[in-house]
């Protein structure tokens, strides 16, 4: 029998949920809820056997209905997983889980003194070069961890076209990269010293550097920003993770088409070259319909828990960069033309999705 599920929030991330939870053949989408018109012509569209509402109270008073998933924006999100738990829903969440890390915490105590299940979409942890290095290490093949290096640069967003909703782009970004790091080395974080660059005299740091130590002992060095040559011939982008041991080394780099993965330990020497995998939306649907099935949480699904540690990290650090200099380079014609680029790009990084019903449909 299907898992019923209702989606509240049909904009690019639920759209994504959509598609991921048709194909497996293991949900019925029994109701998808958005408070934009334009949303809900899209998803009688997309999923014309679903009921297509305007008001999320009618999916948590249908006693039938087992998991809600929350893809509308953070400040909705507490209200939203209160009225889940108190309707006996369980519950797949976007991060972050709030709007403010105080929220965070809140929706963390309601959701572990609960029996309804919750996970929430740290999607690195569930990519297939993660899981591959994770376990290459854990045979001890790379020796003890000694520095962790995680870098996302790309030519994408430009400054006011996204994030303005759900924090800075360290956080709204740099959040899986800080979290991916500490799941690595098991532990948090102890210190750190951030640095970033103002530009266009955008109000947020559009780069961000941080480096530090784990409690263990770890070094770590984490970059994320879309300074990366927006106005290049041809465009490129710079994402890799490094994690050197005392033993061995693993490393990763992707295109956001392909993931690599190069492995050097004592024992195994190993090169993989797979499908980047997006979102690992999938792989996020799978884990959790298998543990509502069995009445087993799989181990591998991220808490709530983890998203509010990454997330008050990521504003730590990106307090901590606002308290050094931030040089302020690039000017607004430079910006400008940036913006015309992308509004004419067919091909590229972090183009934003047009909502559009005709597009979508249409590509």
């Amino acid at each position: 029998m299907k898992i019923k599920v209702g989606l509240i929030g049909f904009g690019r991330m639920g759209r994504f949920y959509l598609e991921e939870m048709l194909k497996s053949g293991r949900w019925e989408v029994a109701y998808i809820c958005d408070v934009s018109a334009d949303s809900r012509e899209l998803a009688k569209v997309l999923s014309p056997e679903s009921k297509v509402v305007a008001d999320e109270q009618v999916i948590f008073d249908d006693e039938s209905v087992q998991v809600v998933g929350l893809f509308a924006l953070a400040d909705s999100r507490k209200k939203q997983i209160e009225r889940a738990i108190r309707s006996g829903k369980h519950i797949i969440s976007e991060k972050p889980v709030a709007d403010t890390v105080d929220r965070e915490w809140e929706v963390v105590e309601l959701t572990e003194n609960t029996d309804c299940l919750s996970t929430v979409n740290l999607y690195l942890r569930n990519s297939w070069y993660h899981r591959e290095i994770k376990q290459f290490i854990d045979r001890g093949e790379i020796g003890e961890l000694a520095i962790l290096r995680v870098c996302h640069m790309t030519p994408g967003l430009a400054p006011g076209e996204g994030h303005e909703y759900e924090g800075p782009a360290f956080h709204d970004c740099g959040m899986h990269y800080v979290d991916i790091a500490r799941w690595y080395a098991g532990c948090d974080y102890k210190t750190w010293h951030a640095q970033g660059i103002n530009m266009w005299n955008y109000k947020d740091p559009w780069w961000v550097q941080c480096h530090g130590t784990f409690q263990n002992g770890v070094v770590f060095d984490i970059t994320q920003g879309f300074v990366y040559g927006q106005l290049s011939k041809d465009q490129t982008h710079n994402s890799y993770v490094d994690i050197i041991g005392t033993k061995g080394i693993a490393h990763m780099t992707h295109d956001f088409q392909m993931a690599k993965v190069d492995l050097h330990g004592v024992h195994e020497t190993i090169h993989l070259e797979k499908p980047f995998g997006g979102k690992n939306i999938d792989a996020l649907c799978d884990l959790f319909a298998d543990s509502i099935e069995t009445g087993i949480r799989n181990p591998q699904l991220p808490f709530m828990r983890d998203s509010a540690i990454a997330s008050e990290y990521a504003w730590t650090f990106l307090e901590d960069a606002q308290t050094h200099d931030l040089p302020s380079i690039g000017n607004l014609r430079t910006l400008e033309k940036i913006r015309e680029r992308r509004k004419n790009m067919k091909n590229g990084y972090g183009l934003l999705q047009n909502n559009n019903l005709e597009s979508i449909i249409n590509p």
